[in-house]
């Protein structure tokens, strides 16, 4: 159906005379027909014709009650393919082209750079060094006083909070506790193996549970919030970066001399140092956390190309480029602690963002929970480092301004 179809237009006709509201279309319709109706509500209403946003392949039945809501159409974004790479990894092995979706030019081009390079050098080598997705509720007690007690009746008890959690999710798995006090505050922060799914609704859930058992069964201790900001969902902080979220992740590469001159047109020398002092020295001048390059350009572009929760980009793209010169060699390596991710749930159903999964070979679950999650891990700290590697030599050379000039506007200078 589309927007001339009559139930749309009844939703119009309601919607303009303020007998509907936006969000209640669907309560009586098919989700198209609540989409074609609420979007030429806008046309009206703006003067804009919407035909672009109308236009897209989305299933708006899918989407319904799960991934957005007062749905008038879609935003298209071009996806473009970077590499291949070559990834040596635990779970990722072989060689891998990359859907990033972007609107910055020069991005597919610079990461397609640097994954020649790596190719050419024998190829990433990736490992995920941790796995868990964190909540951490906070509680308040009368005193100060009350949290050691607080805090050893959360080791003596740590059976019991592990099954009221697990009973309350499929998949999900409680890892850890750990406990954190200010004054009278303590945040209990519970990691989670999630399997394939990104998992921040699962872990969610069963924290939950397990709050409702903490405060049964310790009545001095009362909930203030599921989510006390110590997880860190979509922020910057240390905690993740120490603790990790999501999957930890790390890539490396030894890039040879010859391929230093023939493809980045630099060398080791010039490399490291433009990374010493750039990344680590003006990430530290500066006061950031984010000891890198770019990781956010990469890291964003495959989001949004496969479906994730393009917020979590933010702590996704915490983390650390570590160069060395070896004789004439350089080796390079990145270190993601809280890559956030998922190969179901989320938007990782929708149409196009499968098919870009699809691409890697990691779509839905693999042959046990976990596996397809893990190698996407791998893929795209690989890419990162690949971005990272062509982003440096380009720097090195004076090339960055020149390269966005003759990819970036659409003209040479």
């Amino acid at each position: 159906m589309g927007s001339d179809d009559k139930k749309a237009k009844e939703l119009l006709q309601g919607l303009e005379k303020g007998d509907l509201k936006l969000h209640e279309l669907e309560e009586d319709a098919d989700a198209e027909s609540a989409a074609a109706a609420r979007r030429r509500f806008i046309e009206k209403r703006t003067g804009k014709k919407l035909s672009g946003i109308g236009s897209a392949t989305i299933d708006y039945e899918k989407i319904r009650n799960r991934n957005a809501e007062n749905v008038i159409g879609a935003v298209q974004i071009p996806v473009g393919i970077a590499g291949p790479i070559r990834v040596n990894g635990e779970h990722a092995e072989g060689e891998f082209y990359v859907p990033m979706a972007t609107t910055e030019g020069a991005l597919i081009a610079s990461a397609s750079r640097g994954m020649k390079g790596i190719t050419q050098s024998g190829g990433a080598n990736t490992r995920v060094i941790g796995d868990a997705i964190a909540r951490a509720p906070l509680f308040e007690l009368d005193s100060r006083v009350h949290a050691p007690g607080f805090i050893e009746w959360l080791g003596k008890n740590e059976h019991g909070i592990r099954q009221a959690a697990d009973s309350a999710t499929k998949y999900g798995r409680l890892k850890e506790i750990h406990s954190f006090v200010l004054g009278n505050n303590v945040w209990v922060r519970l990691s989670f193996d999630t399997g394939d799914a990104m998992g921040m609704n699962s872990a969610t859930i069963a924290s939950e549970t397990a709050c409702e058992y903490i405060e049964k069964n310790f009545s001095a201790a009362r909930l203030v919030a599921v989510s006390g900001n110590m997880c860190s969902d979509k922020k910057e902080s240390y905690v993740n970066e120490l603790l990790g979220r999501g999957k930890s992740v790390v890539a490396d590469a030894l890039i040879s001399e010859a391929v230093l001159k023939d493809v980045f047109k630099t060398t080791a020398a010039k490399a490291n140092n433009t990374n010493l002092k750039k990344n680590l020295l003006g990430s530290s001048r500066a006061g950031s956390s984010k000891h890198n390059a770019h990781f956010a350009n990469v890291v964003a572009a495959i989001f949004i190309a496969t479906g994730q929760d393009a917020a979590q980009v933010v702590e996704s793209s915490s983390g650390y480029t570590w160069t060395e010169t070896r004789g004439g060699d350089l080796y390079i390596s990145v270190t993601m602690p809280s890559l956030e991710i998922g190969t179901v749930g989320g938007g990782t159903h929708l149409a196009t963002q499968s098919e870009a999964l699809a691409i890697l070979g990691v779509q839905g679950v693999g042959r046990s929970p976990g596996l397809n999650s893990k190698k996407f891990a791998e893929i795209i700290a690989a890419s990162v480092l690949a971005g990272e590697l062509n982003l440096l030599c380009a720097l090195s050379t004076r090339e960055l301004g020149r390269a966005h000039a003759d990819l970036g506007r659409n003209k040479k200078r």
